[in-house]
């Protein structure tokens, strides 16, 4: 290999100026200030629609219990009259598994179930992100009568 002064000029590997890597790196700084906020609401709003896709399912599992049963589950028995037999009354004529396993929000707190509902003849609601009642945005509460 022919030494590097005897190459021609053109053919000589030049590398980056500092100025060029600064550029570069304020560029990229400048799009993250402008990108990571937006990517970081995203798991925010994943859970919401998550809630209310596990509320809706829930509430399918309801209307088909009451269909068997001619009731919904006391507040007593609760959702996990979904899963398992209510061992307190009243008990269920038709009774059958309607869920595998009983969800909870994507908070990871249990979904809290009503009967009868203030919004309906049940209601089956998430407390949001604070995990309690009320709130805004985010901490705002999930339920069946807001799908």
């Amino acid at each position: 290999m022919p030494h590097r002064s005897t190459l021609p000029r053109c053919h000589r590997r030049r590398g980056f100026t500092l100025i060029e890597v600064m550029i570069v790196i304020v560029i990229l700084g400048v799009l993250a200030a402008l990108v990571v906020p937006r990517v970081m609401s995203r798991p925010d709003e994943a859970r919401v629609v998550a809630a209310k896709q596990d509320i809706a399912s829930l509430m399918q599992a309801l209307k088909l219990y009451k269909l068997d049963n001619r009731r919904y589950p006391t507040n007593e028995q609760g959702l996990r009259a979904l899963v398992e037999r209510p061992a307190g009354g009243p008990q269920p004529d038709n009774w059958k598994s309607y869920l595998e396993r009983l969800p909870n929000d994507p908070w990871g707190t249990p979904y809290q179930y009503l009967n009868p509902g203030l919004q309906g003849d049940a209601d089956v609601m998430s407390l949001g992100a604070d995990g309690t009642p009320g709130g805004e945005g985010f901490d705002a509460d999930i339920g069946s009568w807001n799908l």
